[in-house]
């Protein structure tokens, strides 16, 4: 009996041991094959490898840089629950045999912040349609809240833990923060392939519910845009809404009375709004009324209340306005050297070697090898300039070599010659 006890016992052993290292080794194939996927997008640390013979498999201490972001997002433990051992090795065997029901959490994720979050070679290759979402904070309206200003509201990082749940009925997400409020996808029908994320709104037709809170975020926000923009509240309220009314008619939509009335709402008090969207219907699933829908309108809860009339008309795109420098005042025939001469408002060719005479002003710059920059000219050395642009997270300057430079432009106003 004895003898047969011991030999369970180190059968039970071999068995465990057997497990442990074949998570192990297939958890590091899998991760070797991820940082392959990614590697022209980021890098990913794995960190330690663990498991538990109910099924789980957790990543310690690990991380993710991607390129386009100065700051990497780093997490204490990364665990993923199969729900029985053997799904678990099918699931590292084979990353298309998911079982029906498994999760995944996130422990203490932190994301440090900088002044400047995106890498410039991406804030260069921006796109050019006015953002929806970006209230104004600073006295040139074309300054939108950023990273830096997070910063100063004295939010140094974000920091809480993500949730991830697929099980027969959807989808289930959720991302709270320590200090930034927290995100909830509730998604009847979806199912996540890890092989091909992107096909995930191919998964179902059903719309998703998503529960924003603000903890609070926005009032910090609305005060300290409002005080940076050198205006009371409710001014710089109505100059938020009104960027976004012109957003939106960029896009060829305009926004009903209520949708307005609850942007406004949420950019000064914030709280919980609860909304369904389809991303693979049009707008989102946000209802653009016509003729034949005369009264969809979209399904919003606002701290537990039901919005009515939340809808978009369709109209025709706004073309685009002029640079604000144009309304900025000018004198007409000024020259870098100081002598009268009439010039066309708009941009005008100027002597790169001469360039110190419009430092402050709004230049272009056209490379040799025909790659264009525009932006405030920031300074002048003897070999470089910097031509400095507003982005999400701040002003970026870009250096640039003068001998590189093919043509070198200035905006300015003047008269027709």
């Amino acid at each position: 009996m004895k003898r047969l006890l011991t030999f369970l016992v180190v059968l039970a052993l071999i068995g465990y041991l057997s497990f442990k290292g074949a998570v192990w080794w297939l958890a590091d194939q899998r991760l070797a094959e991820a940082r392959n996927a990614v590697e022209e997008m980021g890098v990913i640390e794995r960190g330690d490898i663990r498991s538990g013979v109910e099924g789980r498999l957790v990543l310690g201490n690990g991380s993710y840089q991607d390129f386009r972001l100065t700051q990497p997002l780093d997490f204490d433990r990364l665990v993923f629950n199969a729900g029985s051992p053997m799904a678990l090795l099918s699931a590292l065997l084979d990353p298309a045999d998911l079982p029906a029901h498994w999760s995944l959490v996130a422990e203490n994720l932190r994301l440090s912040l900088g002044a400047n979050m995106f890498r410039n070679w991406v804030t260069a290759a921006g796109d050019t349609t006015p953002a929806l979402f970006s209230p104004v904070c600073g006295p040139d309206h074309r300054q939108h809240l950023g990273s830096g200003d997070l910063l100063r509201l004295g939010i140094s990082g974000v920091s809480g833990e993500a949730l991830v749940i697929q099980s027969a009925d959807g989808l289930y997400a959720e991302l709270t923060t320590a200090n930034t409020g927290s995100v909830e996808v509730d998604w009847p029908g979806a199912r996540l392939e890890p092989l091909s994320p992107a096909a995930l709104p191919e998964s179902t037709q059903s719309p998703m519910t998503v529960t924003l809170r603000d903890g609070g975020m926005m009032r910090r926000v609305a005060a300290y845009c409002a005080r940076e923009s050198g205006v009371e509240t409710g001014e710089w309220t109505s100059i938020v809404m009104d960027a976004f009314r012109k957003a939106l008619a960029a896009r060829g939509f305009s926004a009903s009375d209520q949708l307005l009335a609850l942007y406004r709402q949420w950019l000064t008090e914030g709280g919980e709004l609860t909304v369904e969207l389809n991303p693979s219907a049009p707008a989102w699933g946000v209802p653009v009324r016509t003729e034949d829908s005369a009264n969809a309108t979209l399904t919003v809860r606002y701290n537990r209340s039901m919005v009515p009339d939340v809808y978009l008309d369709r109209i025709e795109p706004a073309a685009p306005e002029l640079p604000e420098e144009v309304l900025e005042p000018g004198v007409a025939g000024e020259s870098a050297n100081g002598e009268g001469a009439n010039v066309v408002a708009g941009w005008n060719l100027a002597d790169k070697e001469k360039a110190e005479a419009w430092v402050g002003r709004t230049v272009r710059v056209t490379l040799d090898n025909g790659n264009v920059v525009e932006g405030r000219l920031a300074s002048v050395g003897d070999s470089r300039m910097e031509v400095a642009r507003l982005m999400d997270g701040g002003e970026v300057a870009y250096p640039i070599a003068i001998r590189l430079i093919a043509t070198f432009e200035v905006w300015r106003h003047g008269q027709a010659r």
